[in-house]
């Protein structure tokens, strides 16, 4: 019993299959990337408005230049509302590991040795 007659037609579907994949990936490629490019556009083109420079303050306290909490909670507020600045945060994640049966290394696939 043969399951598969190699003839012509099979290698024109073949070819043509892989043909058609491939050009409907590289279609798809060059549309994400003109996507990307038009919304690089509008962000640029919506933030062409120039935020005013404002001359930095100088605190006057009785105690000389030193700030308090308060003083300072109230510059982040108003820097935060103002033009949206926050501090930056130190880059580093924390990851806790988080053990269940459904992560278990001894109820794995690939755990030959039982």
């Amino acid at each position: 019993m043969i399951f598969l007659e190699v003839t012509s037609q099979t290698w024109l579907i073949t070819i043509l299959g892989f043909t058609i994949v491939l050009v409907l990936l590289f279609v798809f490629v060059f549309i994400m990337k003109g996507l990307g490019a038009i919304m690089q556009w509008i962000e640029k083109k919506g933030n062409k408005t120039e935020q005013p420079v404002v001359a930095p303050v100088v605190a006057d306290n009785k105690v000389g230049n030193a700030q308090t909490d308060n003083d300072l909670a109230a510059v982040t507020m108003a820097l935060h509302l103002f033009y949206g600045i926050h501090d930056i945060d130190a880059p580093k994640l924390t990851l806790h590991s988080h053990h269940s049966t459904w992560n278990e290394h001894t109820f794995g696939i690939n755990n030959l040795d039982r």
